[in-house]
């Protein structure tokens, strides 16, 4: 079976084959956007007794060839270990399928994606949703699609579809929706967004998804062309029968004894015993696994539904808040001696500490992927111990969560860093979370920004971020909460994480676990996300309100120096013999571009200036009639050759020697003495003719 078919969406045609590449895959697609390629595979594991949760994986791949290119090491030259941009890529992906799958389904499901070709143009990551959403909606997996995906960007006051790498970096605004589509009068439902902004107002998002819409219409219709044509009938799930009678027993030996725990401080431990009693008391009363399993899984949904009753209908929190109050905030800065920054925030027991290492230009991470190949010189980096929740657990290498928090965070601050000829340091911030109570990503854009005003970086506004949840009814009743924590993150329908400055909005991640959210949700959840923005900037602008006036004494220090490109070569020597004995005499570090930048950092600012003053030596520009103190190197017939400057040396003719008539060079100056000389020209090759007559 081979079918192809086309979409024209916004500049480019979405192109799709369903052709059986991979024969023995449940389903595969392959999706073509400009030239860039992708082939989207799904597969399903055979049935596994006792399992009680759904594994899917769902994997992104770049492959070097798609580009191009041939990278890696001089002896593995192969694709190893993912980038980032790959695990973002994948985690973006995932976000959006996984709502989609039925709760019985306990098979393994894996999803991968291959970019086989890229233009340079067109990011792979949204054709490889819609190819991922086709391949699972013609497979028999049981997936309630499809899905689809747009990206809107704005350039002066229009908005841009799907706009081009360079597009993207003219735009004020990277913002991904994904959605489905519903039959009620709802129309397109939002169940995901990914979101860069410089300091976007909330107005601008929303009319973004307004303008999203027919666009999505269409992907849609275009998705159920290519499903009702080439989809498999789906396999049927076994249905799974309530046990009312034991549900009726678990009802009674709870009684008021869940709710009580549920909404009692100090977090969930009451309700964690509970748990246990229960299992405890059905391990006893029947034998094997199923009765307690089932048990512990209708726990779980008492704990959903209590959760969402009191919420819904009574705006009853489980730690007695307000739906829009933020936990108690509180924050510090220079807590640690010797860094070069850090910033401690705290909303209620989430806990995130910041700390920010200046380094030189050469510290900048070099990227070398299919995408990208370049530095990069603003990282944050987020991680999450164990003992961050109480729990012992190996210690590892970050996994996609942090990866995925840690480049949230990144995202959020990156509108405020400054440009490199503003502060041409490499900034690197850790995160570390010491304990966590829900948004602890938001927490740690908050300390982070902390920290960069208690290092002294001229940021111009603090940025702070706030996780928003909802909670829903099956008559379409909600409630937005504001900070949410605990139960309401776990047992929630949205999460929603918004950052910002008091300017607007520099980042936003949501995901749900619902259809998705209409646009009267979205409204108010931005327009409550703001006004907590709002709040806890005031909070955090009592601790810090703007960046200290001078660098932290721990930190490098940089100067900087502009020379003529064509006098690089000097300052390198041969085979980098100069700068190295610049740097190691100064104790410095050098970088050089190829403009003739030249950055110089130390420890202290002395060696800096003594670094500077060197290399100014060696590149002066030299002018007809100065005159200098140089040391005779050469002597010649006709003359000697006296450097003037570090590796710069004139010809002083035997004419030039004396006001008088000189027979021999070495009656007027000897090897190695040091003479008075005055430049008397400079030809057009650059050579230099010195005088030691017309010094005098």
């Amino acid at each position: 079976m081979e079918e192809n078919f086309k979409l024209k969406l916004g500049e480019r045609e979405l192109k799709v084959e369903i052709k059986n590449l991979a024969e023995h895959a449940n389903g595969s697609c392959l999706v073509r956007y400009g030239d860039t390629v992708v082939l989207a595979t799904a597969v399903m594991g055979g049935e596994r007794g006792g399992q009680d949760f759904f594994p899917l994986t769902v994997e992104y791949q770049e492959r070097y060839y798609a580009a191009g290119k041939i990278l890696g090491s001089r002896f593995i030259r192969r694709e190893s270990r993912p980038s980032d941009e790959a695990i973002l890529t994948s985690r973006l992906i995932d976000r959006i399928v996984r709502p989609r799958f039925p709760e019985n389904l306990k098979r393994e499901v894996q999803v991968i994606i291959t970019c086989l070709s890229w233009d340079r143009e067109n990011d792979p990551d949204l054709p490889g949703l819609i190819a991922g959403s086709i391949a699972l909606s013609i497979s028999d997996i049981p997936w309630q699609g499809p899905v689809a995906a747009l990206r809107v960007g704005k350039i002066g006051d229009e908005f841009v579809l799907n706009p081009t790498y360079e597009e993207r970096e003219r735009s004020d605004l990277d913002l991904v929706f994904a959605a489905v589509s519903s039959d009620k009068a709802e129309g397109i439902l939002i169940n995901m967004i990914e979101a860069e902004g410089k300091e976007i107002d909330e107005a601008t998002i929303l009319k973004a998804y307004q303008w999203s819409q027919p666009y999505f219409e269409k992907l849609f219709n275009f998705q159920n062309q290519v499903i009702k044509k080439t989809a498999k009938e789906k396999i049927n799930l076994p249905e799974i029968l309530p046990d009312a009678e034991l549900e009726s027993e678990i009802k009674e030996f709870l009684g008021k004894r869940l709710e009580e725990a549920l909404y009692k401080e100090p977090g969930m431990d009451e309700v964690n015993e509970l748990k246990q009693e229960l299992a405890y008391l059905i391990e006893g009363k029947y034998p094997g696994e199923e009765k307690t399993k089932y048990a512990l899984e209708f726990f779980e949904k008492e704990i959903d539904r209590l959760t969402h009753e009191n919420i819904v209908k009574f705006e009853k929190r489980p730690d007695g808040r307000k739906l829009d109050e933020i936990r108690k905030i509180s924050c510090e800065v220079g807590i640690l001696p010797r860094t070069h920054g850090s910033g401690l925030f705290q909303r209620g027991k989430t806990k995130s500490l910041s700390i920010l290492t200046l380094g030189a230009p050469r510290d900048s991470k070099l990227l070398e992927g299919m995408e990208f190949i370049g530095k990069k010189r603003f990282m944050h980096h987020y991680n999450f111990p164990p003992y961050s929740v109480g729990e012992v657990k190996p210690l590892r290498g970050p996994g996609r969560r942090e990866i995925g928090h840690g480049m949230l965070a990144e995202k959020a601050l990156l509108p405020l860093i400054p440009d490199p000829e503003e502060f041409p340091y490499t900034l690197r911030i850790v995160s570390e979370m010491l304990s966590s109570n829900g948004s602890t990503s938001m927490a740690s854009v908050s300390s982070s920004s902390l920290a960069l005003m208690d290092a002294g970086v001229p940021i111009k506004r603090l940025v702070t971020g706030i996780a928003l949840g909802l909670m829903t009814d099956p008559q379409g009743n909600y409630k937005i909460l504001t900070d949410i924590q605990g139960p309401e993150d776990h047992y929630g329908d949205m999460d929603l994480k918004i950052a910002g400055t008091e300017k607007g909005v520099t980042a936003i991640q949501m995901d749900v676990k619902i259809n998705g959210i209409n646009e009267k949700i979205l409204k108010e959840t931005l327009e409550r996300g703001k006004k907590a923005r709002l709040q806890i900037l005031e909070k955090m602008e009592k601790t810090i309100s703007k960046p200290r006036p001078e660098l932290n004494p721990w930190a490098p220090r940089i100067l900087i120096i502009q020379i003529n490109p064509e006098k690089i070569r000097e300052i390198i020597g041969p085979g980098g013999k100069v700068i190295h004995q610049i740097s190691e005499e100064c104790e410095v570090s050098i970088d050089v571009e190829d403009s003739g930048k030249i950055s110089v950092t130390a420890e202290k600012e002395e060696s800096a200036k003594k670094a500077i003053s060197w290399i100014k030596s060696i590149t002066r520009e030299i002018e007809v009639g100065e005159i200098f103190q140089g040391k005779v190197k050469r002597i010649l017939d006709f003359g000697a050759f006296v450097e003037i400057m570090p590796r710069q040396e004139g010809l002083v003719h035997i004419s030039q020697l004396a006001p008088f008539h000189v027979k021999k060079v070495e009656d007027i100056i000897k090897l190695g003495e040091t003479v008075t000389v005055k430049i008397i020209s400079i030809d057009e090759q650059g050579r230099i003719n010195l005088s030691i007559k017309e010094a005098k």
